[in-house]
């Protein structure tokens, strides 16, 4: 039996073989050209975990047939790096993969930098953190910056499958039979980490006794033991997930924490951060809107950290945020206002800017009649003066109906009732 792990064996041998990432190493695509040219630069992937920077590194230099050698930033020192710019002078060029290149120190850095310059040594430098917020400039600013996407479900059903098919690096040898239900559960179960996905399905494999007839049956059972993660029936694509996110969202306008946790939960389970913080932003200010006006910039700064963090730590910064949403005080005034407006000028009700609202920033305006008249409101006592701004036809529509559920928009509605009460 071979001792390297699946996902280890399974690492693509050129850029033809990596599953996702269409937008580096599609046909056409930046990466893929620079492969195709044989002019590489050094550069930056910068990702979750497991979503194929590593892997990307590897078919780089399998595709140009440069030696291929792998450091990490942390644990290997400057004695590592002199052998790899050893062997670069020996050979010409080096594509040094760097493994948590943001904790890189400014003795390796410095050590690195005059390698880069001369283009002796290719950096391809993988880390989870985004490298401009992380990485030292003097490396950031030698080196083009690549983000990596997540991998779909499809894309690590994919690589499931061509690790069961592969008879010289994969499972190929062993007589498997792997039911959907269970390469599903593996594919999402391990949030979008295609390592732990294949060393997951690596150890059902062996550890599975075959049955009579000598077929080794992996059923979704087996496949929550090996990922230590109970299967969750939500479908991302499905009716369900849909669901999930309307009781998410209902049930934070219903201001019950209790049930909105619930379905966050469910939600955090199938992993799909991408459409709880659509939902949230949206949440905050649809929902919450105006009767507390910063529930929609924490929504936002939860998401972010949510986002740089990765599950299972970005539940926390989400449930911060959807308790605050859950017992905010509601208002949707401004949907409704921008909505009533929307109504009537797809209806066909807008007319004429009134002359005096016109644009009058270009010679024979004036003898158009633009402008003419506009009372400038800063000239006026607390900057307000009694004009037209509607067109005509529409001069007495009321959009904005102001709630009084919260401070804030209380205070607008005292402003917004006074000035109507001067008209």
């Amino acid at each position: 039996m071979n001792i390297k792990p699946l996902a280890y064996r399974m690492r693509p041998r050129s850029i033809d073989e990596i599953i996702g990432q269409e937008h580096l190493v599609g046909e056409g695509k930046i990466i893929a050209r620079m492969v195709k040219a044989k002019q590489l630069s050094s550069m930056i992937l910068y990702g979750p975990p497991g979503i194929g920077k590593t892997s990307i590194a590897s078919a780089i230099a399998g595709s140009t047939k440069f030696a291929f050698r792998t450091l990490n930033a942390v644990t290997n020192n400057k004695k590592d790096m002199e052998i790899v710019v050893a062997e670069a002078k020996m050979s010409g060029k080096v594509i040094l993969l760097l493994d948590e290149v943001h904790r890189l120190d400014k003795a390796k850095q410095d050590f690195l930098l005059p390698y880069l310059e001369n283009g002796m040594i290719t950096l391809i430098g993988a880390t989870t953190s985004n490298p401009y917020h992380a990485i030292n400039p003097a490396i950031r600013s030698r080196c083009q910056i690549f983000e990596l996407k997540s991998l779909e479900t499809v894309d690590l059903i994919k690589a499931l499958e061509r690790a069961l098919h592969d008879e010289e690096r994969g499972l190929g040898a062993y007589n498997t039979e792997v039911g959907l239900e269970a390469l599903t559960h593996f594919a999402t179960a391990s949030n979008g980490d295609v390592r732990s996905a294949l060393n997951a399905l690596e150890l059902a494999v062996i550890s599975t006794e075959p049955d009579e007839s000598g077929t080794i049956k992996i059923d979704v059972h087996i496949a929550e033991e090996c990922m230590q993660k109970k299967s969750f029936s939500h479908d991302k694509d499905g009716d369900a997930h849909y669901d999930v996110l309307s009781a998410f969202q209902k049930s934070i306008r219903g201001s019950d924490v209790n049930a909105a946790l619930h379905y966050l939960g469910r939600l955090v389970e199938a992993g799909d951060l991408v459409s709880i913080a659509r939902r949230m932003v949206v949440i905050a200010y649809e929902d919450i809107g105006l009767a507390n006006p910063q529930a929609g910039p924490r929504a936002l700064a939860a998401v972010e950290a949510a986002e740089r963090l990765g599950f299972p730590e970005a539940r926390i910064p989400l449930a911060n945020s959807v308790i605050e949403l859950c017992l905010s005080p509601k208002s949707n005034t401004a949907i409704t206002a921008i909505d009533s407006a929307l109504s009537d000028i797809r209806s066909g009700h807008s007319g004429d800017v009134p002359d005096h609202l016109k644009d009058a920033h270009y010679k024979g305006a004036a003898e158009l009649g633009r402008g003419i008249g506009y009372l400038y409101p800063h000239d006026y006592e607390n900057g307000w003066v009694k004009q037209q701004y509607l067109p005509n036809k529409l001069r007495s529509k009321k959009y904005y109906k102001p709630k009084k559920s919260g401070k804030f928009e209380q205070a607008l509605a005292s402003v917004y009732e006074n000035i109507e009460k001067k008209k």
